[in-house]
């Protein structure tokens, strides 16, 4: 949607961009003439591959430890961020904990970890983000298409917890807004990552509930990514890459 080059200069973060719509964003943002950091709790050898994929298109890179249910963690990212990159112009929150089940399963610690990282985690990080930003500063949040049409049951903890990013988000932008800072939300839909693979057992019922009756790839949710990350006119908004699955 951008042409290369549109982020030459600015510093982006991406959490949880280790692998699939993380990985493919901080890429994206990478040949946009981003430097990136991305964070990571777990895959640490693939996060460093994403340094080094960003490095061979001529960026600054680095991969952050940091885990998102933990408060000062979430914090420190943007902060290690700045140091370590000189700043910070694009915070993509895309780390997610994804947890389906019926309602009568889910426990009080599954409530707290989702919340955890997908409410209170990109909370803290747009916090710390904003406290940083300049005039042109991006706050990118990945919701999911949840938030639009649930359509079966055992998705009760997670779509509401991926809810209250909309009105995070649009708040923000309102609060925001007389800086020059923007916020937006994107809504993926299914979408071909080896979490939810396109050709898993799943994958068949979730593709028909689509319009295109596919699976999406991770690129072409970071290539809205990369258009919200060059927009100066756009904020507070919904942007759904879901293949029509709301329709």
């Amino acid at each position: 949607m951008t042409s290369y080059g549109t982020l030459n200069g600015k510093v982006a973060l991406v959490t949880g961009g280790s692998r699939g719509i993380g990985a493919a964003t901080a890429l994206r943002l990478a040949r946009e003439g981003a430097d990136v950091a991305v964070t990571y709790v777990n895959g640490k050898d693939a996060a460093e591959d994403v340094v080094r994929a960003a490095e061979a298109l001529g960026r600054r890179a680095v991969a952050l430890r940091a885990d998102s249910a933990d408060a000062p963690e979430t914090a420190g990212a943007v902060t290690r961020t700045a140091e370590a990159l000189g700043g910070l112009d694009v915070l993509v929150n895309n780390v997610g904990v994804g947890l389906l089940g019926p309602l009568e399963s889910l426990s009080v610690s599954d409530v707290d970890l989702l919340l955890a990282v997908n409410v209170r985690g990109v909370f803290l990080a747009s916090q710390a983000a904003a406290a940083r930003m300049s005039a042109g500063g991006r706050i990118i949040t990945i919701g999911t298409c949840m938030t639009q049409r649930v359509p079966g049951p055992g998705g009760t903890l997670y779509a509401m917890s991926k809810s209250a990013l909309i009105g995070l988000t649009k708040a923000l932008a309102r609060e925001l807004g007389a800086r020059g800072i923007t916020a937006n939300i994107v809504h993926p839909g299914p979408i071909d990552t080896d979490m939810n693979p396109g050709d898993g057992p799943y994958a068949p019922g979730q593709a028909a509930m689509t319009a295109l009756g596919r699976f999406g790839t991770s690129e072409e949710v970071a290539s809205m990514v990369a258009y919200l990350a060059g927009a100066d006119y756009v904020t507070g908004a919904e942007f759904s890459v879901d293949g029509g699955h709301a329709a």
